[in-house]
């Protein structure tokens, strides 16, 4: 007994030797740097080669080169002014306006003002970058309209002074165009082709919150009150008074030493140590992940806050093996739909992976993260509400049963669906500066929002890598059964990428067309009818495709289209499977272009226990090779 409360006291002393020594490492982590012959840099900069926590504005002091939002442009600077302005020498943007491309213009764009931060420019071009013109639009004053490579740009130039009052986008399809603002050197009003408004020389202005300065200075965290919507400096750990430290624990100890000797005797130690490994495993690699990448793009909140937007969790839309979902409402009126999770695979890795994933991400066709919970065992994900739900069950005949009439889609929806679908995992594989591979598209993952529009989501399975890592490995099968590619269950079918992706597409479009899943996780092989063998047949012979709701010619076309993409899709060979940018041109393009692919040959993979695949922290083995898109 006088050993355990020896190791108990010692455990104590270490722990408070502990935590000092972290504070002091975080004050030493966090010190003012310098780069080149520039004057002491320190909070809101950091540099490249500290935590995230450090900053809100990463510093590459090996080029002199700043990025303001995570994934963006790197911006080349010539001077840099601790109290609010950088001076820039940057030609790459002006050379993407020039060049007509205008692919990667988001990631030219400036944060959207914070809170506790902003970066802004005495003028700015506002803009909507459109994947294609907007017939019959009513163009808000002082805007002009241009056109960029293939896209259509909407754009005016603004005082940003003015930078609080959003412009009003309801004029601009989300489903169709994106928001970007970029600084610009032409003076408010003066009327100037679009071209001529970048140059490679520019100023912006950094504007930070006076208390997290202080904060920072002192070595503390900057946190949000809700109640006084004010900023505050964390608490320090105060030193414990010797005597009271004494008075305070020796009953406790006494009573724990008891209760410990109790336990030993009752129940294996190596019980203990399992049960108490486990979740502190799990909280560890979250807040460790949490606290690496720095502030993330969405709100952390707190449970008790989740229970009052859900209304304590009163109105339930979904579950799944993750947990539930639960319909929700912020303070503001916005509707959202909470996730909570209650059981964690893999140390956390599906928390992570939605948080890291979506958090990097901004497009019409990709679900917006708009908060999330880690609180003790409470984890919570908050998404922007899609009054439509998933698209499975619009498409899938559960239990045989017949959907009700007015819950079909027609058609031309149908097609709108699978373009937007097209788009948005076109963007995780290309319009991002990270490489993001989902592995679990299908129709229960594709909200719909009340215009239709689709948006992918649930990112818990999802990998990221950075563009130049085309091929990656993975030790364990991950997705579900009827939607995996065959080189994510069988590597002899080739390496697992983004094409990994585009098979996932094309079975569930397939779903899509035939209103019935491909296959059914529920028969045998002997009893299965592989629905894209039977439309192929049918695509190749030209006759009738023998689908429901065809009234015109218009239909035919399109869901014909629809089929020879996802034949094309669902290629055993990954090299023989289109990127989804070349899903999109054949989709947009004439039928009498489209090639019939040859004939699948593959039937579903191998059943599991369960019809979902996932990992743990799976080490993951990132090959270079040529890039797929």
């Amino acid at each position: 007994m006088a050993f355990i409360s020896l190791l108990f006291v010692s455990i104590l002393t270490h722990l408070v030797l502990l935590s000092s020594a972290e504070r002091e490492t975080y004050n030493i982590s966090c010190e003012p740097f310098h780069c080149a012959n520039l004057s002491e840099m320190h909070f809101p900069y950091k540099s490249s080669m500290q935590p995230h926590n450090c900053g809100l504005y990463t510093v590459d002091c090996s080029g002199l080169k700043v990025q303001f939002k995570e994934g963006g442009h790197w911006y080349k600077f010539s001077a840099i002014s601790q109290s609010d302005s950088i001076t820039f020498n940057d030609t790459q943007l002006m050379a993407e306006v020039k060049s007509h491309r205008c692919e990667s213009l988001e990631s030219f764009g400036l944060p959207n003002p914070l809170d506790i931060g902003s970066v802004s420019s005495d003028d700015i071009v506002n803009l909507f970058k459109c994947n294609s013109s907007l017939d019959n639009i009513n163009l808000p004053t002082d805007f002009r309209n241009t056109s960029c490579g293939d896209y259509s740009i909407y754009y005016t130039t603004t005082v940003d002074d003015d930078r609080n009052v959003y412009i009003d986008d309801n004029n601009f399809p989300r489903d169709q165009c994106s928001f970007i603002r970029l600084p610009t050197t032409i003076e408010y009003g003066k009327s100037r082709d679009f071209i001529s408004l970048f140059s490679h020389e520019f100023s912006l202005h950094v504007h930070v919150n006076l208390v997290c300065i202080q904060c920072h200075n002192q070595g503390r965290q900057c946190l949000f009150h809700d109640e006084s919507q004010s900023y505050y400096c964390a608490t320090t750990g105060k030193k414990v008074v010797l005597v009271a430290a004494i008075a305070s624990a020796s009953a406790g100890l006494i009573l724990l030493v008891l209760i410990l000797y109790w336990l030993m005797r009752k129940f294996p130690a190596s019980k203990f140590i399992y049960l108490w490994k486990k979740p502190n495993q799990s909280h560890q690699n979250v807040e460790a992940f949490l606290g690496k990448h720095g502030p993330i793009p969405c709100r952390r909140c707190s449970y008790s806050e989740v229970k009052k937007m859900t209304n304590c969790f009163t109105e339930k839309i979904g579950q799944g093996g993750y947990g539930c979902v639960f319909k929700g409402k912020l303070q503001n009126g916005q509707l959202v739909a909470v996730k909570v999770l209650n059981q964690s695979k893999g140390n956390g890795e599906e928390f992570i992976n939605e948080v890291a994933t979506i958090s990097r991400t901004s497009h019409v066709n990709i679900v917006s993260l708009l908060g999330y919970c880690f609180e003790g065992s409470k984890r919570a994900l908050i998404y922007e509400f899609m009054s439509n739900g998933s698209l499975e069950k619009f498409i899938i005949e559960e239990n045989h049963n017949q959907i009700e009439e007015h819950k079909y889609l027609e058609w031309g929806t149908l097609y709108r669906i699978s373009l937007g679908i097209a788009r948005g995992l076109e963007y995780l594989h290309r319009g991002c500066n990270t490489r993001i591979l989902h592995f679990d598209i299908k129709p229960h993952n594709i909200l719909l929002d009340k215009e239709f529009t689709p948006k992918i989501s649930d990112f818990g399975l999802a990998k990221v890598c950075t563009r130049e890592e085309s091929i990656i490995s993975t030790l364990e099968a991950r997705g579900t059964v009827g939607y995996i590619a065959p080189e994510v269950f069988c590597r002899s079918f080739g390496g697992v990428s983004p094409k990994s992706d585009v098979y996932s597409y094309g079975m569930m479009v397939l779903e899509m067309v035939g209103g019935r899943k491909n296959i059914s996780p529920g028969v045998d092989h002997t009893s299965e009818i592989f629905f894209p063998r039977w439309v192929y047949k049918r695509v190749v012979l030209d006759g009738e495709l023998g689908l429901k709701r065809i009234t015109n010619e218009d239909e035919k076309t399109q869901a014909r289209k629809m089929i020879i993409v996802s034949l094309w899709c669902i290629q055993t060979d990954p090299s023989n499977r289109p990127t989804m940018s070349k899903v999109i041109e054949m989709l947009e393009g004439s039928i009498d272009s489209l090639e019939v692919p040859p004939k699948p040959y593959l039937s579903s993979p191998p059943r599991p226990s369960s019809t979902e695949f996932s990992s743990g922290f799976t080490s993951l083995q990132v090959q270079s090779s040529t890039s797929l898109e």
